[in-house]
């Protein structure tokens, strides 16, 4: 297979998952700006930081608003990570591999670009966010459902689940993040009520939260949360579950080309090191620091899989 073709796989299901992700942010800052009695705009802070545009939002606005916030972070075109452009990057990447993909994969993408393009062409009101929202999640699930339901279980398929699964742990981790950047009041609040609210409110935005009640019992506490998102591989939105997933496809495509790359041993290491820790190590590394190695990692395993499998060849 060209390398131009694995790569238009490979991104547009990366925007896909990243579209989806970055509304699954919006609605965790949304989440917790609602347990705090200030109100303030800067909680949105720590969700621009955590989707790494607060650097690119300074430079176009003066001041920092919630409203302009998630407009920025939903439709505006100079963000390369917004909802909008992801889509469109997304689309067009579903263009050029258009010959790779199933009618009903094509379809459910294009149906996707129609209507957000529609839904996003003004600034939306704040009763209109939480459908939005929605809209979007069950969009990018449409789309992921056709890939799964007709394509066959080749190259193509392990180059677009690769995608979406490195962009998914990124974006976890990023959502797990928040919570400790700036939404956590004090660290006086922390096992209180309103950090439960909080940390709720984070399952609820991964739409974790009935999962998590089966596997913990109901029971708000934050290492379980952590581990929930990060260690359990029975959930979809971990990140070990992603990585099993990685390594997965990645095998699938050392055996199709009888060879094994240095990606392949980048992921297993990633893979291996979730399966050793336990929450209580990473508690006590510090979350945050745990976070942000684990997505410089990530990072370095999509540029890895670039070089190897030669994308731009």
């Amino acid at each position: 297979m060209l390398g131009r073709t694995a790569n238009g796989l490979y991104w547009m299901f990366r925007y896909f998952e990243r579209a989806e992700n970055i509304a699954r942010l919006i609605d965790a800052g949304i989440r917790m700006s609602l347990t705090r009695s200030s109100g303030s705009d800067d909680n949105w802070d720590g969700v621009l930081q955590s989707a790494g545009v607060r650097e690119a939002y300074d430079e176009g606005h003066s001041k920092l608003t919630g409203p302009d916030a998630i407009d920025y972070l939903l439709r505006d075109r100079t963000n390369l990570s917004s909802v909008m452009s992801c889509v469109d990057f997304g689309r067009n990447n579903a263009r050029m591999v258009r010959t790779a993909l199933t009618r009903e994969t094509w379809e459910a993408t294009n149906e996707f670009w129609i209507e957000l393009k529609e839904l996003l062409s003004k600034r939306l009101k704040p009763a209109d966010l939480p459908q939005a929202i929605d809209v979007i999640k069950h969009r990018a699930g449409l789309i992921r459902g056709a890939l799964h339901g007709s394509m066959l279980r080749n190259e193509l398929y392990n180059f677009a689940r690769i995608g979406t699964f490195i962009e998914r742990a990124d974006n976890t981790s990023r959502i797990l993040d928040v919570k400790y950047y700036v939404l956590l009041p004090a660290v006086s609040a922390v096992g209180t009520s309103i950090d439960n609210v909080q940390w709720e409110s984070i399952l609820r935005s991964v739409s974790a939260h009935r999962s998590y009640s089966w596997a913990y019992d109901g029971e708000y506490r934050a290492t379980n949360i952590a581990d929930f998102l990060i260690l359990n591989g029975q959930m979809p939105r971990s990140l070990a579950y992603c990585y099993e997933k990685i390594t997965s496809e990645l095998g699938h495509l050392a055996t199709d080309y009888g060879e094994r790359l240095k990606a392949h041993d980048t992921a297993d290491a990633i893979r291996q090191s979730l399966k050793k820790q336990a929450i209580k190590d990473i508690m006590d590394q510090g979350l945050h620091e745990f976070l942000e190695d684990f997505v410089s990692r990530n990072n370095q395993l999509g540029q890895e899989i670039s070089d190897g499998y030669r994308f731009y060849a």
